[in-house]
């Protein structure tokens, strides 16, 4: 996890080194070194900003009725075609084979899609948190801590919840005894 938010820091920091300061308004530096590096993080932004936008686009097709209905065919039309093949293996294996593949190549994309709505999601309540006077700041980056830190996290947590429940039960009990 803590990797996602210092690839993400670490981007502007890269790209701020060769446009900031007093010949930044003169443009591209002139160094093939600079350029190279700058051309090859163009080339990786480009091939990555290709598939995010392949997996975004195959797991919102994926997510939609006509692609099960579509795939709901192919099997029924592959059931069909059982007694024409003699329920051979061939004919078995297509199959098999075919949801194989497919399982494959989804699971990397929806997982793509996934850690960018979490991503996303993070960032929206990140703002939440910063934003709200009296929260915690450091919950904002909760999803950088360690297994034990989160752990850790959550006993105060349901400690401080359990103390808050305590307090509100007995306050609604002194005002029953009140009316």
């Amino acid at each position: 996890m803590a990797s996602k938010r210092s690839r993400a820091s670490a981007a502007p920091n890269a790209t701020a080194r060769f446009t900031e300061g007093p010949d930044a308004a003169k443009g591209p530096t002139n160094s093939p070194v600079l350029n190279n590096r700058q051309d090859a993080r163009h080339h990786r932004k480009s091939w990555h900003q290709l598939f995010s936008d392949m997996a975004c686009a195959a797991a919102h097709y994926a997510g939609h009725p006509l692609a099960f209905l579509t795939a709901f065919f192919l099997v029924i039309v592959w059931a069909l075609t059982g007694p024409l093949f003699k329920f051979s293996d061939t004919w078995q294996l297509v199959i098999n084979t075919s949801t194989t593949i497919v399982t494959f190549l989804m699971v990397f994309l929806i997982q793509h899609t996934q850690n960018r709505d979490t991503l996303a999601v993070q960032l929206k309540l990140a703002e939440l948190i910063i934003a709200l006077k009296g929260a915690e700041n450091r919950l904002a980056t909760v999803e950088d801590l360690s297994e034990q830190e989160l752990e850790k996290l959550h006993e105060e947590y349901r400690h401080r919840a359990e103390a808050t429940l305590d307090h509100l039960n007995r306050r609604r009990a002194r005002l029953k005894q009140a009316s």
